[in-house]
């Protein structure tokens, strides 16, 4: 599926000295931030968001424009993933079931065999080899939560990320690429104690502060508050809302693509930045959603 440019304001906003984002004191229930701010500011209402419908993946690509191809949540099912033309591929985390080396390996010589010119990408909460200060927690257990990953030798995972060799990956870190800025981050809200969990609230503030202004695109693990996070089967918004205050009050990016809830995939714009939830798999991890295309106009200087 693509998305054209229409619907990204021509002119983003630039805030003149740096915004500071200060935690909100919705932050630990974000169903009651998302049910207040909506109902006191309209904030996830129309005019101000809307969802927006896609287009075939065949759909030509206007000159001057870079088309990104947007995916995350693969667990290790790309066999039969069929991957539609673009320049640059963007993984927002999960693409291994629980960050096993040998998972990792299959990973990359999938995307080695890609014909994007840039393939970028981030971990998720099941790449827990990533972690490390988890899994420094993980084998000083005496039980094994995650017994296949605990028994692994430190040796065998402390550079797990050098395995991806057919990619660039990203982790608090940042990346240019056709002139566009890239940012990609892997934390998300504590979910049930596995990778790059974090308490709500100040500590990912935290990371998210780490976020640059100029960001062009923007790739977490977990969607922000209000854009794709909704648990249909819990009743829940499970978005960040610090999260969310960072895209729109601070960064303003073109582009924020993420996955993690499998529920929430699809395309929503907010006149700033468009927000992709391109997760593959459903939530009973079927890989069926097709991937993202987005259509953005290269930057000027280039």
């Amino acid at each position: 599926m693509a998305y054209t440019h229409s619907h990204i304001m021509a002119s983003r906003r630039h805030p003149p000295s740096r915004v500071i984002i200060e935690l909100d004191e919705y932050s630990s229930n974000p169903t009651q931030a998302f049910t207040f701010y909506n109902i006191n500011q309209g904030r996830f209402q129309p005019p101000h968001v809307q969802m927006v419908d896609p287009v075939p993946h065949d759909a030509p690509k206007p000159p001057g424009y870079t088309r990104f191809v947007c995916i995350s949540d693969t667990h290790s099912r790309t066999d039969l993933l069929q991957m539609p033309y673009g320049d640059v591929l963007i993984h927002a985390g999960d693409f291994t079931e629980l960050g096993l080396p040998s998972e990792v390996k299959k990973f990359n010589d999938w995307l080695g065999g890609l014909p994007y010119e840039y393939k970028i990408v981030i971990a998720g909460n099941h790449e827990l080899t990533f972690d490390h200060e988890f899994m420094a927690d993980l084998i000083k257990q005496d039980f094994y939560y995650f017994p296949s990953v605990s028994k692994l030798k430190p040796e065998n995972y402390e550079n797990v990320q050098s395995l991806l060799t057919n990619c660039i990956y990203l982790q608090d870190s940042e990346v240019t690429v056709r002139g566009f800025r890239i940012y990609g981050s892997p934390w998300q809200p504590w979910f049930y104690g596995w990778g790059f969990n974090l308490p709500r609230g100040q500590a990912l503030l935290d990371k998210w502060n780490l976020i640059p202004e100029g960001t062009d695109i923007l790739i977490t693990h977990g969607p922000p508050l209000g854009f794709l996070d909704w648990v249909p089967k819990k009743l829940q918004r499970v978005g960040c809302v610090e999260l969310l205050n960072t895209v729109q009050r601070r960064v303003q990016p073109r582009l924020h693509v993420f996955g993690h809830i499998h529920e929430g995939y699809g395309v929503m714009a907010d006149g700033t930045t468009t927000y992709v939830n391109s997760s593959v798999c459903t939530v009973n991890y079927q890989p069926v959603n097709p991937p993202i295309v987005i259509d953005l106009p290269n930057p000027r200087n280039t």
